[in-house]
């Protein structure tokens, strides 16, 4: 009776730590309050002239962003940020940008810093095609001088939009293959993929870009497994190229600024 008991209790506690997984999964995907939702500084700040944006979303939503032009730009890059933070958080990487020559759209999406409504996955699929037809549509610009940049979770968003609209090229940096894939690497003691409700499934959009890719992942990624750097590019079509980087998943684009700005700027005179 006693061992029946213990595994009664060790069963309905497993059974509830998985249904709070299934109900709340949302709070372990998107994290717009980390470390704040505020947006507390601008590109006036790293000496940028910038343009505030308010993009309308098809389903109606409102979503903030900055559009930074460059002198004499070479091309414009569409960024699309990871699930952490707001545009504010993103400024060191803005000014690597803004110095190989490219005018910049970066945009929060919804439920993120100053822009409207809750996040969702179609919900970002949304405001990435928002982005896009702003740059295409109200800027005029030509897909073909566009490339787009999508970090961690940006990555997969990023994928999605250039496997329906076609871009010069697509860098993606420390994103995984697919959120169930992640989901039960994270948590193998459940049947996570089977419980998540979102996709992201990265992997299966890059079969459909036929853009020129450029995946960078740090070998030290201690949150993104660099494997999943090395599946996203077996799934790409060429021209494709992994670069390896040094640092944690939030600091490599920091530690590694050098490498990543040398292989971008390789990217773009070959490719835009």
């Amino acid at each position: 009776m006693r061992w029946a008991a213990v595994l009664g209790w060790g069963a309905a506690v497993y059974l509830g730590l998985a249904l709070y997984l299934f109900v709340f999964q949302a709070r372990y995907v998107y994290f717009p309050d980390l470390p704040s939702r505020q947006v507390v500084a601008t590109p006036a700040d790293i000496g940028l002239v910038f343009q505030a944006v308010r993009l309308s979303t098809p389903d109606g939503e409102a979503l903030a962003g900055w559009f930074i032009p460059a002198p004499a730009a070479r091309g414009t890059l569409l960024y699309l940020h990871g699930n952490g933070g707001n545009i504010g958080h993103r400024l060191d990487q803005i000014e690597v940008f803004h110095r190989l020559g490219l005018n910049i759209l970066i945009i929060d999406y919804r439920g993120y810093g100053a822009s409207s409504g809750k996040p969702s996955e179609e919900g970002t699929y949304q405001d990435a095609l928002a982005a896009w037809n702003y740059l295409t549509q109200e800027k005029r610009l030509a897909p073909e001088r566009i490339v787009l940049f999508g970090e961690s979770l940006g990555g997969s968003i990023a994928a999605w939009l250039a496997a329906r609209h076609p871009p010069a090229g697509l860098v993606i940096y420390a994103s995984f293959t697919s959120v169930p894939e992640m989901a039960q690497a994270l948590y193998p003691m459940f049947p996570a993929s089977r419980l998540v409700r979102y996709r992201y499934d990265t992997r299966a959009a890059l079969g459909s870009v036929n853009c020129p890719v450029l995946i960078l992942h740090s070998l030290e990624d201690e949150i993104i497994p660099f494997s999943h750097g090395q599946a996203l590019l077996e799934a790409a079509h060429e021209p494709k190229r992994l670069v390896e980087l040094r640092g944690g998943h939030n600091d490599a684009l920091l530690l590694s600024r050098e490498v990543y700005a040398r292989e971008i700027e390789a990217f773009l005179q070959r490719f835009l």
